[in-house]
């Protein structure tokens, strides 16, 4: 049985190749498009992992990942944060509620495909 991710990011073109990405290196994808849909997405589908984007519409990234650590079941739930806000008050911010890493844009995808694996405990 593969590993259940799901991302979300409002940007299209950001979804798609994440998407491509995931599901070439072996995961089973699902994709939201603002914050709201992720959330509730995540607690329908409990994914293993979630990439999420800290700015989208609806609900922000932060803001999910702080109603998701507000949940017993999802406490444990990897949360990685993509964003392009790079500013150490913006990741610090993003730790502080409750993400479990943060990479920041443009990052390559080999590297955030072994971050995932690493995160994942299969990494190499």
């Amino acid at each position: 049985m593969s590993i259940k991710i799901l991302i979300a990011d409002d940007e299209p073109n950001i979804l798609i190749s994440l998407e491509y990405l995931m599901k070439r290196e072996g995961y089973e994808v699902l994709v939201a498009h603002d914050g709201q849909e992720a959330l509730d997405m995540i607690i329908v589908e409990k994914p293993r992992l979630v990439l999420l984007d800290v700015m989208m519409p609806k609900k922000t990234g932060l803001e999910v990942c702080h109603a998701l650590r507000a949940i017993p079941e999802f406490s444990e739930m990897i949360i990685l944060m993509l964003t392009a806000k790079g500013h150490d008050t913006d990741v610090a911010k993003g730790m502080a509620m409750g993400a479990n890493d943060y990479m920041i844009k443009p990052f390559s995808t080999k590297e955030l495909a072994q971050k995932v694996k690493d995160m994942l405990g299969m990494g190499a």
